[in-house]
């Protein structure tokens, strides 16, 4: 990718991560003293990322890049841990890649579960 070509989108996609990780600390900052062992904000914040990714997928022109790269990968690939995944899947589903979209979610998951267990493990020994 040539930087100075791009520069926009490198730009948008800052922008829109800074914005998005701040929008989830707040909100799971607020939620944090009602969690109750589920965490809720975690939850809100991945289903409200995935029904706004999906929205904006569908009603931003494709020639709008800078906007899709401010919105989707970074406000939306900020403020969520899911939306990306979920949108990559269904992306793959759309193209017909059903074994590889019912891959990819059951892998991601193992793989993703184990990491963080090994991950905390790892840590503890030291």
């Amino acid at each position: 990718m040539n930087i100075l070509k791009n520069i926009n989108l490198i730009i948008a996609v800052t922008a829109g991560g800074g914005i998005g990780a701040l929008l989830r600390f707040l909100i799971s900052s607020a939620f944090k003293q009602n969690q109750n062992n589920f965490p809720f904000a975690t939850f809100l914040i991945n289903i409200v990322g995935c029904l706004l990714i999906g929205i904006f997928y569908s009603v931003i022109k494709p020639e709008n890049t800078t906007l899709k790269a401010f919105l989707i990968i970074g406000l939306l690939g900020g403020f969520t841990t899911f939306s990306a995944f979920a949108f990559e899947t269904i992306q793959l589903i759309n193209s017909g890649k059903i074994f590889t979209a019912f891959f990819y979610v059951i892998l991601s998951n193992i793989i993703c579960f184990m990491s963080v267990y090994a991950g905390a493990r790892f840590t503890s020994i030291f």
